[in-house]
Order: C-alpha cells, then sequence, then structure tokens
C-alpha cells in the first residue's frame, strides 16, 4: 500500500470520532448574548444601546455609565454565544474611553473623513462548537479598561471591564 493509501485510511477512521464528540462545556442561558467564560462559568455581558451623538467631524456611540458592573481579568476574554437572530461574525470589539462626565464612547470619523487615531474593530477568533453555539475570543491581548462587542451596524452593545 502506498503512503497516501495509508493517509487516506486513517483519516476515514479518525472523521467518525470527531463526529461523537459533543460540547460538554457550560451552555449561554440566553441567545444573542455574549457570556465571558470563567473556568466553567459563564458571566453575562452588560447589555445597552448606545445613543449616537453628532459631531463635527464624527459620531460617537455613547454608553451611559463610566464602568461596566461585569469585569474579568483575562487578557484575552473568552465568549460563548448561543446565535439566533445575530450572527457570530458580525460581532465587533472596541476599546472604550470614559469622559468626564462619566460616560464611555468610542468615535468614529464622519463618513469620507480618514484619521490615523480612527478607532478599529479587535480582531476576534470565532469558532462554532455546534449548531448555534460558538466560541469567540479576542486575539490581541487587551490592555486594562472598558470594552464592547457590538453587532456590526447595530446600537446594541454587549460591555465588560478588563482589570
Amino acid at each position: 500500500m502506498t503512503r497516501w493509501m495509508h493517509l487516506f485510511f486513517a483519516v476515514t477512521l479518525l472523521l467518525p470520532l470527531q463526529a461523537w464528540q459533543k460540547y460538554a462545556g457550560p451552555r449561554p442561558p440566553k441567545p444573542d448574548v455574549p457570556y465571558l467564560l470563567h473556568a466553567s462559568t459563564l458571566v453575562e455581558t452588560e447589555v445597552k444601546d448606545a445613543t449616537e451623538e453628532q459631531r463635527k467631524d464624527e459620531t460617537a456611540a455613547i454608553i451611559p455609565g463610566a464602568s461596566s458592573p461585569v469585569k474579568t481579568p483575562l487578557p484575552e476574554p473568552i465568549f460563548l454565544f448561543l446565535s439566533e437572530k445575530v450572527a457570530p461574525e458580525k460581532l465587533e470589539m472596541y476599546k472604550l474611553s470614559v469622559t468626564k462626565d462619566g460616560r464611555r464612547e468610542v468615535a468614529f470619523p464622519a463618513a469620507g473623513k480618514k484619521r490615523k487615531d480612527a478607532p478599529r474593530p479587535i480582531h476576534l477568533s470565532t469558532s462554532k462548537l455546534e449548531t448555534g453555539l460558538y466560541r469567540i475570543e479576542a486575539s490581541e491581548v487587551l490592555d486594562q479598561g472598558e470594552y464592547c462587542l457590538s453587532p456590526s451596524g447595530a446600537n446594541q452593545v454587549f460591555c465588560f471591564q478588563v482589570y
């Protein structure tokens, strides 16, 4: 038998084993809300609606409150997400700044304007655990501070703090 035939038979035998493995970890109780994974415990992110504020050369998404009550010590947080209406690939993560008047915000340049310091989404890695259940991870180390996940183009935000 050739080397390729051995490889083919090995892969053919291992594929059914992979199909038998099911995710056995914690499951989010609510759909379309990211949950921070802390060991085997899930922590619901702070669900808010951001308001838009038009400024001279930018649009700011404003979230009330100076800090999120949801905190994680993990600089590369992991989320579990049960998708019904929101596609996990649409989620974007941004670092928020805290204003002097005690609000969190992220400000985007107005259409047609470019800035070197414009906020960019933090890279996320998404993997499917089973039908409708996803693991979402920050693909870069986060500094201490306020963050949010938000479906692209939506005002709903899911906030948390890295401490």
